[in-house]
């Protein structure tokens, strides 16, 4: 390492520090008080990648959502701002863009293969340390191979033939198996997924100094994104000394769940103050008020068939993918999963509101905008209970139902729920986040 490298490392990034946190390994720390609100630091992709699904609604380069974008003339698949966006995003999508020509629709790598062939072109033409590692290098980050099982090694093994296979022609001298293995968990335990707003998938990222925060169920930090920069914002207030804590999971499902999520992914056993209180357990898991109450066996199955369920959608990943299956296999499936679990569970309980929260969405794929909004309302008012304030997750239902409110003519409504989705965006995203003016301006067409 030169010395240059080695100024930048210890300068880190302003009002923190990596420091060696009591049983979780590498972790970062307050220098300084931070209040809520607060940008804690900045950090642009160390390499990105749009899905496939965005392409024509945002620019491949830096994300932007736009309706006067502009395709590569070559592939015809990639758009762009203008020329200084095209030019940008060259180094990257020439990898593509020859493939895609040559393939045509057989051109299917996974958003991970993609992004791991721009990670291993990166470091190729990158000798020293980038703006995305002032704390940490992507070479760094944990793999976990030890704890990797049989599942987990057949899909990284998939991964490495898609990737010889569209790219070995275009990527001259890829690594070795056995590195190639280690990147691909690298980047299966570390890569971010970029989402808008709304909490729709834009594509997928490593940003090293954020993934050096350690994980908390109550966590004093949010990420969120502008363009291909990740943002953390405190959530809390954060005093000198303190640890700074990200959330690596969706937090609605009660402790027993996160653990098993956070393990299969992450490959530790949480600790964290509401893994060992379990506070807001009784809350998540309500059962419904009946004459004669359920056994807890007769409780305890139907969690397991709850968590079968929500695994189901959890491979699909995003309702794009979802939503490929015939729409009225999959109505049939959530009404199902609602009929059988609303027997024992409150409506009020996390695994009902994970079924009527596929359903709003199969509601608003299938532009039924009232069987959305109905599913919304039932939704909000549990989620404000059990997520975290400054959550995103209620914030974007604030904001699809406000929005679904507008387009159905219900104003005070709309303005009303806009206006909570922009309390929690003000502080999550910042106030003077592209998307926090678009809500304000959406609340003045109002008036």
């Amino acid at each position: 390492m030169n010395n240059r490298s080695i100024t930048r490392q210890n300068e880190g990034i302003d009002g923190t520090e990596r420091f060696l946190s009591p049983g979780k390994g590498r972790g970062l720390r307050a220098v300084r008080h931070f209040a809520v609100g607060e940008l804690v630091f900045a950090c642009p992709a160390y390499s990105y990648v749009l899905t496939v699904n965005e392409r024509g609604a945002h620019c491949e380069h830096c994300f932007t959502r736009r309706e006067d974008l502009f395709k590569c003339g070559k592939c015809k698949q990639a758009y762009y701002c203008n020329v200084d966006c095209q030019r940008g995003d060259w180094p990257m999508h020439k990898l593509e863009c020859v493939a895609m020509c040559a393939y045509g629709e057989n051109w299917c790598p996974s958003e991970t293969v993609r992004l791991v062939a721009r990670i291993i072109m990166k470091q190729k033409v990158t000798t020293e340390r980038t703006s995305s590692e002032r704390l940490l290098l992507l070479k760094e980050f944990e793999s976990h191979l030890d704890k990797m099982d049989s599942e987990k090694d057949e899909m990284v093994q998939a991964d490495i033939a898609a990737l010889h296979h569209f790219y070995s022609r275009h990527i001259s001298d890829l690594p070795d198996e056995q590195t190639l293995i280690e990147l691909f968990a690298q980047v299966n335990c570390n890569g971010f997924t970029i989402e808008d707003e709304e909490l729709s998938h834009l594509g997928s990222a490593a940003f090293p100094d954020v993934a050096l925060m350690n994980h908390s169920c109550s966590p004093n930090v949010i990420v969120t994104y502008k363009g291909t920069v990740a943002e953390v914002r405190a959530v809390k207030e954060i005093n000198p000394g303190d640890e700074i804590f990200n959330s690596y999971i969706d937090l609605l499902y009660p402790t027993e769940d996160r653990r098993e999520r956070l393990l299969d992914s992450y490959f530790f056993t949480c600790q964290c103050t509401e893994c060992t209180s379990k506070s807001k357990d009784k809350a998540k898991m309500e059962i419904r008020k009946l004459s004669s109450p359920p056994e807890p066996e007769e409780i305890r199955s139907m969690v397991h068939y709850a968590k079968n369920v929500i695994e189901e959608f959890r491979r699909a990943k995003h309702y794009k993918n979802i939503l490929l299956l015939k729409t009225e296999d999959l109505i049939q499936l959530i009404s199902l999963s609602q009929e059988k679990m609303g027997a024992i569970f409150a409506d009020t309980n996390v695994y009902m509101l994970h079924m009527m929260y596929q359903a709003m969405g199969v509601c608003l794929y299938m532009q039924d905008w009232d069987g959305a909004m109905n599913y919304g309302e039932k939704i909000i008012q549990p989620y404000s209970v059990h997520y975290p304030a400054y959550s995103l997750n209620v914030a974007s239902m604030y904001l699809k139902l406000g929005r679904l409110y507008l387009g159905l003519e219900k104003k005070s409504q709309g303005v009303r729920a806009l206006k909570k989705a922009l309390a929690i965006m003000e502080v999550a995203h910042g106030k003077d986040h592209h998307y926090v003016a678009e809500v304000k301006r959406e609340i003045e067409e109002q008036k």
